[in-house]
């Protein structure tokens, strides 16, 4: 039974990649899931599959060698998949010195741990061990409006502590290929959407606020575009990459799907108003006079977009959801699990764990 050790799971695209996982190999594959348990990891993401005999659950930092060492010292790992990282762009505006601890200095843990456990005397590595880094095309910087696209070869321009940071990991993560030989592959990923999503992000964002005919905030003018990826379909990505991809090798994972934020709000409005049946109080709420203008963030990127050729053409991927079928599922999902998102707003799920484990 082949081993993954899965950091960051209890978040919104690890935690869908190991309902991906199980969905697709079920007994056929073991996974360790390490998580801090920050704001935006959430246990009750995982709460069906929370007692599968081959699923574990560990919370640790990956800033903890220690910690992460035991983990590599008590299983054998196969395969690492390294989600764990902070991700929200204003916050690492706010307070950097956290993004780059825990993107920089987390994944050097994590690579020294994989590399003491996998090296064999000679200096190369255990075979069928691979370590698979996932990033950002915000690594990339900003694509002028009018074309282009980004590629594996694009050069790394970034333009926030955030992107910084993922673009320092992408570095480090790449050195120990160069220098090591070290069984690993780099992805980077447009913009994901779907379930589980922890509603800073613009999204579950906007839909739980319409919801509540609560403002919709839109930075600038709302223009910036964005290429957006269902999460499943990036799931499937990364599990591709890992058993067809070349080592040493980065992927660009895109879904086809460039839209500007203003439209994506626009959807997301029709399609609530669609959805909501009649009777329906919040059908009433749901209006595009909710829509308010705020001050642009600063450094803010005009438009990402990936041009996924290359995993198309080596790994035989492709993004199999678009955005409107995409968005009503996510819009689904949330209708169905509105304690979900009650919890999530209210904090009240960060109470519960640390109570938990206060008392372990």
């Amino acid at each position: 039974m082949r081993t993954y050790l899965v950091t960051g799971g209890a978040g919104f695209i690890g935690s869908n990649y190991i309902h991906y996982m199980f969905k697709k190999y079920d007994n056929e594959i073991r996974i360790i899931n390490v998580d801090k348990l920050t704001y935006a990891g959430n246990l009750e993401n995982l709460k069906d599959i929370e007692d599968r005999e081959n699923y574990t659950f560990v919370k640790a930092d990956i800033c903890d060698s220690e910690a992460i060492m035991k983990i590599f010292d008590e299983n054998d790992i196969d395969r690492v998949v390294h989600f764990a990282a902070e991700s929200h762009v204003d916050r690492s505006i706010r307070n950097p010195e956290v993004f780059v601890k825990t993107n920089v200095l987390g994944t050097l843990v994590m690579l020294n741990a994989a590399k003491s456990a996998w090296e064999l005397p000679d200096g190369t590595f255990k075979p069928d061990k691979k370590f698979l880094h996932v990033s950002t095309d915000e690594v990339y910087g900003s694509l002028e409006e009018d074309g282009g696209f980004f590629y594996e070869t694009t050069p790394y321009d970034p333009h926030s502590p955030y992107s910084a940071s993922k673009a320092s990991s992408d570095m480090l993560v790449k050195s120990y290929m160069d220098t090591y030989k070290f069984p690993a592959n780099i992805t980077n990923c447009s913009n994901n959407y779907g379930p589980y999503q922890f509603p800073e992000k613009l999204i579950p964002l906007i839909i739980n606020n319409a919801l509540q005919g609560k403002k919709l905030p839109v930075y600038g003018d709302g223009k910036n575009v964005r290429d957006w990826l269902y999460v499943m379909d990036h799931a499937k990505g990364i599990d591709m990459v890992q058993e067809k991809g070349r080592l040493f090798e980065t992927y660009n994972i895109g879904g086809h799907n460039e839209k500007q934020n203003i439209q994506i709000i626009h959807i997301i409005l029709d399609t609530l108003q669609e959805m909501l049946p009649e009777g329906d109080p919040r059908k009433e709420l749901v209006s595009e006079n909710l829509i308010t203008y705020v001050e642009d963030r600063k450094g803010h990127d005009r438009r990402y977009a990936i041009a996924p050729d290359k995993i198309k053409e080596e790994v035989g991927w492709y993004p199999e959801t678009c955005f409107e079928d995409g968005i009503r599922l996510t819009i689904q999902w949330f209708f169905e699990h509105e304690d979900w998102m009650k919890n999530v707003t209210s904090g009240d799920y960060q109470k519960y764990y640390e109570a938990m484990y206060k008392t372990k």
